[in-house]
């Protein structure tokens, strides 16, 4: 956990610490989120593409030290595999056509995205996770990448069971519902990050579930926004603040806090995104 002021306000965010491995950097990234397109803010750390989340109450504070800072609002940093965050952007980037399968075009090419500088912090990461769901040809030292549709199905089916061994883990109505109500949650799950055509409907056909019964569970966890995110600073804001340094700086701590218009949710919503009972 680690906390940092800036521009007069401080937050809080819980985080895995990037100064256990490696060089402990940072970076604050804009990218479209994968569903709505949306600017949304995520972290980077040594290899690893966090989500920022955040909730809030309508009372409430935090103790930091010998502070007390007002704004009880919370950010979590949490995993999320690139793919996600990717395969939007190589949807496009193949440029298909009916039944032409598209176009094989290089990486620094496919993540270049204007006004998304931010891309270019996963073109170390991009090669290796996207080989998963591409077809990858080989032409001298340069590497060509296109989307290919049979290996996103079978990767999403795989994520789709793997989802569906872990949530009976995570509470009594998970373990006690029958199997085709857990698919449909797991699904739901996924359906967070895909858009619905062509994915999560290509999902639904091959797992025969219903549109309906796929999408009844939708998380409360706030993604943060880009609205957010000029308060948030420049894109190497948590390298320069540090986000491993305990230290608090006690310079603007009067200054008027931003109000942020949210509902409040309980906190364990945040940690089990599909432990809602299904209306």
């Amino acid at each position: 956990m680690s906390w940092w002021e800036g521009g007069g306000e401080t937050r809080l965010l819980i985080a895995p610490d990037p100064g256990a491995v490696e060089n402990g950097i940072s970076h604050l990234l804009l990218l479209r989120h994968p569903k709505s397109g949306n600017a949304t803010c995520y972290i980077f750390t040594n290899g690893m593409l966090q989500e920022l989340h955040w909730f809030k109450q309508s009372y409430g504070s935090w103790f930091l030290g010998d502070y007390v800072c007002e704004d009880g609002c919370l950010y979590m940093a949490t995993p999320v595999d690139p793919v996600f965050i990717l395969l939007p952007i190589f949807e496009e980037a193949r440029m298909k056509k009916g039944d032409d399968p598209g176009k094989f075009r290089q990486l620094d090419e496919i993540i270049f995205i204007n006004g998304y500088p931010g891309y270019q912090h996963l073109l170390s990461v991009a090669e290796n996770c996207m080989q998963v769901v591409c077809e990858v040809k080989e032409i001298g030292s340069s590497k060509f990448f296109r989307l290919d549709d049979l290996k996103v199905l079978a990767w999403l089916y795989h994520k789709v069971c793997q989802l569906k061994k872990t949530l009976p883990a995570l509470d009594l109505r998970h373990a006690a519902q029958d199997e085709k109500d857990t698919l449909a949650d797991a699904v739901s799950i996924l359906g967070e990050y895909l858009k619905d055509e062509p994915w999560l409907n290509l999902l639904r056909n091959r797992l025969k579930l219903d549109p309906v019964d796929a999408t009844k569970n939708r998380s409360d966890i706030g993604v943060f926004p880009h609205e957010m995110e000029s308060n948030m600073g420049p894109s190497n804001l948590l390298q320069e603040k540090g986000m491993n340094d305990k230290k608090i700086t006690r310079a603007g701590r009067q200054a008027k806090k931003v109000k942020l218009e949210t509902e409040s949710h309980n906190i364990r919503e945040m940690f089990c995104r599909a432990s809602r009972r299904r209306k």
